[in-house]
């Protein structure tokens, strides 16, 4: 791993996501949303360019890390042989069991799911009956709005936080300046430049 500082773990929430440009818009939500909130966000593009494989730079990343966010809304087939990434429920396991396995000591692990609109999930993925998922139509502003709601709740949330609607205002600024980041790296973006960008427009409450 890297020997950079590491974020503090009560302030630290994993990522887990498609990273392609179909889901861009929504990413930068996720991120700026949590930033928002006083968080850190983390994931295991902050550890690119070391010699370490990417399944034990998620594992080291979410374990150092009080809260996680799913997004399960890519479910189902592409391409011509119509296969489905699993990249997603996979992590999503590993932070359930992450979480039980911490339950009753002094570093609990708390998950947040982001699923499409409606009851499709229940199809695909049953064993979420019972949790209260976030539902997004994939747009900014319902991640922005299902995120600032679970993070609210959270114990090492920011007091006051800005609301979802001063997130959701402030959230066209951010995405330029990332946009300004990329051309100044000849559009190759690091995970540093997006948390670079948070610093210099989120939202004060």
């Amino acid at each position: 791993m890297s020997d950079r500082p590491r974020p503090a773990y009560e302030k630290s929430v994993f990522i887990n996501c498609p990273f392609d440009p179909d889901f861009r818009d929504l990413l930068l939500a996720i991120v700026f949303s949590v930033a928002a909130h006083g968080f850190v966000p983390r994931s295991a593009r902050e550890t690119e360019g070391t010699a370490e494989p990417r399944i034990s730079r998620i594992l080291q990343t979410l374990a150092g890390s009080k809260y996680s966010i799913h997004d399960l809304s890519r479910f189902s087939g592409e391409g011509a042989d119509n296969l489905s990434r699993f990249n997603m429920p996979l992590e999503l396991g590993m932070a359930a069991a992450l979480r039980f396995e911490r339950m009753g000591t002094t570093r609990p692990h708390n998950w947040l799911v982001l699923i499409p609109d409606g009851y499709l999930h229940q199809r695909f993925i049953s064993d979420l009956a019972g949790f209260d998922p976030g539902k997004h139509t994939h747009s900014p502003s319902s991640v922005i709005r299902e995120i600032s709601a679970w993070l609210r709740l959270q114990p090492d949330v920011i007091a006051p936080a800005p609301s979802a609607l001063e997130i959701h205002t402030a959230f066209g600024d951010f995405c330029n300046h990332v946009g300004t980041l990329r051309t100044a790296a000849l559009e190759k973006e690091s995970w540093a430049d997006l948390l670079l960008a948070t610093h210099r427009t989120v939202p004060r409450a």
